[in-house]
């Protein structure tokens, strides 16, 4: 997974408390400040697609026996719409 850097100013207050954090669990602070924007981000609305409201609604790989590149290969699609 490619990531990129992202500088941010935090009271010292929130620094140590991060530290402190980080320290007991055993995670590294990037970690930590990951987790929580994605989590921030999620409850605050950032917008879903499609496919994430589908697996969320059961609805990805909820045809069974189908070939692998059903999606995907042309051949599965003939006469699709008419």
């Amino acid at each position: 997974m490619a990531t990129n850097r992202l500088s941010i100013r935090v009271r010292p207050k929130l620094r140590r408390e991060l530290r402190g954090f980080s320290s007991a669990t055993g995670r590294r602070e990037s970690e930590i400040v990951r987790e929580a924007l994605e989590e921030y981000l999620d409850a605050n609305g950032r917008s879903e697609t499609c496919f994430d409201i589908a697996r969320r609604s059961g609805l990805v790989g909820a045809v069974e026996d189908a070939p692998t590149d059903l999606s995907t290969n042309p051949k599965h699609l003939r006469g699709f719409g008419r």
